[in-house]
């Protein structure tokens, strides 16, 4: 996957080499805490059709073939993680994330909030996406922002590195991306939604995705320019919410646009090596005209260190005789 495609959701960061290692807390490492199913919802697993039945996705993703999988029961978050989860994370551990390391981070033209002098210049191909100096999770526009009143919005700014950091001291992991899939699509098969294959029933919105011309104006009939609440819209059949639209999340696996015509049927875990890792369910900047990727069977991915203003995540867990 080129640097380019890549940068239609979310650029890669360009990490300085000296750098390019994952983030520490101020102890020297996240320790795992014990094993909780707090917030999460407990799925059955089973077998379901994993891929793209409508044609719709892009080659380079390899939404396909269609394929059987079959998943044991696990726990996945109701919702995506959000900035008060995160800042009670940070708080107890002093992990300081991979944007705040590098010194900068993407964000969306419209929403830049910082001085001239902290603009480091464009994407490569995506001159929507603006790297900012200082913009990271608790600044997510620049400088001049803050997560004042957005506590309950997903947090941002968030790298592969720092998800799974997340998720080992909050005692869960990251969902592989069967899990997510099928944890999306809320229990019917085969529907290109999570609520079925209509994007707009009874003229609803039911994600935050954008509308109206693409990069330049966004009439926000859905209620949103960026980052929506955790629990907007509707919860699916699953009671998860939002996992079509609002932010990218980051699932375990290492990405494979030829995965899926090798994986195998039971509990698929992605390659055992790569360059960038899977993310799932879109964001507030998807649009038909060049981003159709809020699909279920919808995938995209990112080098583990990359972080931008669209970049979130959820957890899961494994089910155990207590659980």
């Amino acid at each position: 996957m080129t640097a380019e495609r890549r940068a239609c959701c979310a650029p890669p960061t360009d990490a300085p080499a000296a750098t390019a290692t994952p983030p520490t807390t101020r102890t020297g490492g996240t320790a795992a805490r014990p094993r909780s199913t707090r917030g999460q919802v407990r799925l059955p697993g089973g077998e379901f059709a994993m891929g793209d039945a409508f044609g719709e996705g892009y080659p380079a993703d390899g939404e396909g073939p269609v394929h059987a999988v079959r998943l044991r029961p696990f726990h996945i978050d109701e919702t995506a993680v959000t900035n008060a989860q995160f800042a009670t994370f940070v708080k107890a551990t002093g992990h300081v994330t991979d944007a705040e390391r590098y010194g900068s981070s993407a964000v969306f033209h419209l929403v830049v909030a910082a001085p001239s002098s902290d603009i480091l210049g464009d994407a490569a191909g995506a001159p929507w996406w603006i790297n900012v100096r200082g913009a990271h999770w608790r600044r997510p526009e620049g400088a001049r922002s803050d997560v004042t009143g957005r506590q309950n919005h997903p947090v941002v700014h968030i790298s592969w590195n720092d998800a799974t950091a997340y998720a080992r001291w909050a005692g869960k992991r990251l969902p592989t991306e069967a899990e997510w899939e099928y944890a999306a699509r809320g229990g019917p098969a085969g529907r290109r939604y999570p609520w079925g294959d209509e994007l707009t029933p009874g003229g609803r919105w039911r994600c935050n995705i954008w509308q109206g011309r693409f990069p330049h104006a966004n009439t926000e009939e859905d209620g949103y320019l960026t980052t929506a609440p955790v629990k907007s819209y509707r919860p699916n059949g699953f009671g998860l919410w939002n996992t079509a639209g609002n932010v990218w999340e980051w699932c375990s696996d290492w990405f494979s646009p030829t995965y899926y015509a090798e994986s195998p049927s039971a509990d698929p875990r992605g390659p055992e090596s790569g360059t960038a890792r899977v993310l799932r369910g879109g964001s507030y900047l998807c649009h038909d005209s060049y981003c159709n990727r809020y699909r279920v069977a919808a995938r995209s991915s990112n080098t583990p260190e990359s972080s931008c203003a669209n970049l979130g995540f959820r957890c899961a867990n494994d089910v155990t005789g207590t659980a």
